[in-house]
């Protein structure tokens, strides 16, 4: 019933439109035969949320994986480089799962994807290589390598902000707190956090 209303509300609508235009016509030099312009100014527009996205891999031991949400939107958005190199996904909850923070997590052989939560829209990051590897060295809160400390999004750089990227030789992955900086040329790799340099622990 509500959307009948709401069509003849948008019929008279455009009809006062019409007329409103023809009327206000100066009737100097126009061409009288020439039909009335009406413009329509959309005010309002329904968009179907987005479906999430759901991708199905076989994962470890021929099991499985359905990935959901933002980590299947970066995997589905991922290249082909990016997918080779991730590999199949791990299962079990160590490997795939929620943190109590909201981040979101799946395991691959060759590196994590991960989201700060599974709101629609929420971008996904993929980790991997030597920035993965100093990423999930324990850490005490100032960002020493410490044996009782955290590791990974809980850890004191937090979650990831980007994925890894080239800046001059380096290759380069922002976290909440600070980022992680990989020479591939000298295999040095840089971790700060909250803006201090620290040791990275590799």
């Amino acid at each position: 019933m509500r959307t009948i209303a709401s069509r003849n509300t948008a019929i008279a609508g455009l009809a006062a439109v019409a007329l409103i235009t023809v009327g206000c016509s100066t009737g100097t030099s126009a061409d009288e035969s020439a039909s009335p312009q009406v413009g329509l100014i959309a005010t309002t527009t329904a968009a179907a949320p987005a479906q999430p996205a759901v991708v199905k891999l076989i994962g470890e031991r021929d099991v499985e994986v359905t990935l959901t949400g933002p980590i299947a939107a970066k995997y589905q958005s991922a290249t082909q480089h990016q997918k080779d190199a991730l590999g199949k996904p791990l299962t079990g909850d160590r490997n795939a799962g929620a943190r109590e923070s909201g981040v979101l997590f799946q395991q691959f052989q060759g590196g994590v994807i991960t989201a700060k939560n599974g709101d629609a829209g929420t971008p996904a990051y993929i980790t991997w290589g030597k920035i993965r590897e100093a990423w999930n060295v324990p850490r005490d809160p100032d960002g020493a390598p410490a044996v009782t400390g955290e590791n990974g999004s809980v850890g004191p750089l937090g979650a990831p902000t980007s994925d890894e990227n080239a800046v001059d030789d380096l290759l380069v992955e922002t976290f909440e707190h600070g980022k992680i900086a990989y020479n591939p040329k000298t295999g040095q790799v840089t971790v700060t956090v909250n803006d201090k340099v620290v040791p990275s622990g590799l």
